[in-house]
């Protein structure tokens, strides 16, 4: 009798864990399984990956960050709750981050060694997996619609250099001159003889109402770059990935593990054919595969339900989010949480 009653009392106890476990949801830098109820759209954000600490930030950098991501935020959830499309917000979003020069893209692209600025950018249609990229351009004002145009308005997946700029002014994109990108503190940073490498970029990823997922990303690359170099931001299955089936990624980070490790891709991947979760499978590339490879940075992500994962690696990484049923939140540093 006494054995009989033990077994039922383990069974129930094994039930009430289950349970438990199985409630619990995925918000960024938090912890959980992803929520099976849909979202009716989500949006998250980056502004780049890297040694970010309170310490070294002051106050009033602090609050300049924390309103250009809400900015560009609000900019995302305004397309997706009136019912307009995921790469609206994707490209619009992004744009609003291209502008402002505290990021690296487009007005705030960091510098090359020979003192210019060379821009890349993506962006993918998870409902037929379109996508369109531009890389080494240097007179786009804005990158991400360039690269919607290489992916709507031509056969071509990407375009470089003077040919991507050649047909982004037949597309009638804005084109400004070289100095347009030029900032005092970008340049300042080159001169310091940079010491340790720079790098980062803007992304966006979106699921809109009926259902799509986009991903976009757009960067000045790394501090002092030589050669043309091209980092995975414009690369489709590296830095930008987006497929209805699964989720929406976009990184930011040392691009050259994010291209081998084809990490945006991996994430996919793993939902589909392993059956990961969003959480699960972003969170075992960037703080497993990464790490023991030796590559720094995050990713951003969506799936097909709004759930969202925002995992790096780094010490900080600025990132936002909004859903549908009003959960949102802008963060910067490792140890912030959704409250």
């Amino acid at each position: 009798m006494k054995a009989t009653l033990l077994k039922i009392t383990l069974y129930l106890l094994i039930i009430t864990l289950c349970s438990c476990s199985s409630t619990s949801n995925t918000v960024p830098g938090g912890s959980g399984k992803d929520s099976v109820r849909k979202e009716e759209w989500a949006i998250v954000i980056h502004g780049g990956a890297g040694t970010l600490s309170r310490d070294k930030m002051t106050p009033e950098m602090d609050a300049e960050y924390r309103k250009a991501l809400g900015d560009a935020l609000k900019t995302g959830k305004k397309i997706l709750s009136e019912g307009g499309s995921s790469l609206d917000a994707v490209e619009k979003t992004i744009r609003v981050m291209e502008d402002n020069p505290l990021f690296n893209a487009g007005k705030g692209a960091v510098f090359t060694h020979d003192g210019k600025n060379e821009l890349d950018a993506a962006i993918m249609d998870g409902s037929n997996l379109a996508a369109g990229s531009v890389a080494c351009v240097t007179d786009i004002r804005n990158p991400i619609s360039a690269a919607r145009k290489v992916m709507t308005n031509s056969p071509h997946v990407m375009l470089t250099g003077s040919g991507a700029s050649q047909f982004a002014r037949e597309q009638g994109l804005e084109i400004v001159p070289p100095s347009y990108f030029y900032t005092e503190r970008r340049f300042n940073e080159l001169q310091e003889i940079l010491k340790k490498e720079k790098n980062g970029t803007v992304g966006c990823c979106a699921l809109d109402k009926n259902g799509n997922l986009a991903a976009g990303t757009s960067t000045g690359g790394m501090v002092n770059k030589r050669y043309n170099r091209v980092g995975d931001a414009p690369i489709i299955g590296a830095g930008t990935y987006a497929n209805n089936n699964t989720c929406a990624v976009s990184a930011t980070g040392h691009g050259e593990y994010f291209i081998r490790w084809t990490v945006a891709h991996d994430i996919s991947a793993l939902m589909e054919y392993k059956g990961l979760s969003l959480k699960d499978a972003s969170e075992l590339v960037v703080n497993d595969k990464l790490v023991k490879a030796g590559g720094s940075g995050g990713v951003i992500c969506v799936d097909k339900t709004g759930n969202v994962s925002m995992p790096f690696n780094s010490a900080g990484m600025f990132r936002g989010f909004a859903t549908a049923d009003g959960k949102e939140g802008i963060f910067i540093y490792k140890d912030e949480r959704l409250k």
